[in-house]
């Protein structure tokens, strides 16, 4: 079973005959992708004269299943903020019916404004020494084999929230020994003891978004920059090595905002150049009508050839698809993660013997 993920209602025609005024539809198509940055800038709305509303591909998966209902009332029973509800995910059906989800600390008021983001944004108030064994103990309530830790931005801490990065880490490895963690942090301003202190935790997969092109970093990322999260990546590999441990990198890169496709490129190379492993790309879906504008939409076919040349880079691993997010299929992407497929794939015979599952 699909849906059709939500569109704005069209206001009253203009005197032109073409939609008018805020709410306006999602559109395919629309502006060519060398009006992006003017788009952005002008705040300009994504309708175009007679396209259709959305395209026929942008449908995702309900959460109907039993594990989606049982991890639904946990999540509401714990009191926990999750990215997955908190900034409208399109899979969070699927997601949540693998037992994968992406839990958000630090509160849910975030100190950047980024244009893209649907994440409350303000200033915070909220802080609570306790939660990452509050976490811990929810995440084992519920089961998971993969959790993703994200925060909001908290530039009013004076780590950033890095020492409870840290310390969620540490609780979730003594209560879910074997658990794939993953985290999906802030920046820290370009600070280097945060990071360290995040490393020296141990996560498998320490993620980190550089979002879009290094064009339009600025009206896009607030407080951001595009050579600071190169720079966040590469040095969290380096401590890894210093401390070592093996740890997997991983960065996001949205489509759609008025980037061409040349810088799609160079953003890819950017990112193997500082041996970034893991690559999400996915289609930007504007939030409300406060957010930035879409510019486009890209056809599936152009994300298969995202994919292939990312691979072709060097990428152990990349996920490109129009509802691809950071955190999508995220539990494959964990060192070892084949093995542990296989065996959530194996049956257990009369007799007690392991017998292996398909492949595929």
């Amino acid at each position: 079973m699909s849906r059709e993920l939500p569109i704005f209602t069209p206001p009253v025609a203009g005197h032109d005959g073409h939609p008018v005024g805020a709410g306006l539809p999602i559109t395919i198509g629309g502006m060519p992708a060398s009006a992006g940055a003017a788009a952005l800038g002008a705040g300009l709305p994504d309708t175009w004269p007679g396209s259709r509303r959305h395209p026929e591909w942008l449908k995702a998966k309900i959460g109907a299943g039993d594990k989606y209902q049982d991890l639904r009332r946990l999540v509401r029973g714990l009191n926990l903020n999750t990215v997955c509800e908190e900034a409208r995910c399109p899979n969070i059906g699927e997601c949540w019916d693998q037992r994968t989800a992406t839990v958000m600390i630090l509160g849910d008021t975030c100190t950047r404004a980024c244009g893209f983001c649907a994440i409350k944004t303000g200033r915070p108030t909220w802080f609570d020494a306790d939660e990452p064994r509050r976490v811990a103990e929810a995440v084992a309530a519920m089961g998971l084999e993969h959790i993703v830790v994200t925060s909001v931005a908290r530039d009013d801490l004076p780590d950033g929230g890095a020492s409870v990065f840290a310390e969620t880490i540490r609780r979730l490895r003594e209560r879910c020994p074997g658990m794939g963690v993953e985290v999906l942090i802030p920046d820290f301003n370009g600070a280097e003891a945060p990071l360290r202190t995040v490393m020296e935790a141990g996560p498998d997969i320490l993620n980190h978004n550089v979002e879009t092109v290094e064009r339009l970093q600025a009206p896009v990322r607030k407080r951001a920059r595009y050579d600071r999260s190169l720079g966040v990546l590469a040095h969290a590999k380096a401590y890894a090595a210093e401390l070592g441990r093996e740890a997997s990198t991983k960065s996001s890169i949205m489509v759609g905002l008025g980037e061409e496709r040349g810088e799609l490129s160079q953003a890819f190379r950017d990112l193997r150049a500082v041996d970034c492993d893991i690559l999400t790309i996915g289609q930007y879906l504007r939030p409300t009508i406060a957010h930035l504008p879409l510019v486009r939409y890209y056809h599936p076919d152009e994300f298969a050839e995202m994919k292939a040349e990312a691979l072709a880079l060097g990428f152990r691993h990349v996920e490109s698809g129009p509802l691809v997010r950071s955190s999508y299929h995220a539990r494959d992407q964990v060192p070892g993660a084949a093995l542990r497929a296989l065996r959530r794939r194996a049956e257990i015979d009369a007799d007690g013997r392991v017998i292996p599952g398909a492949t595929a």
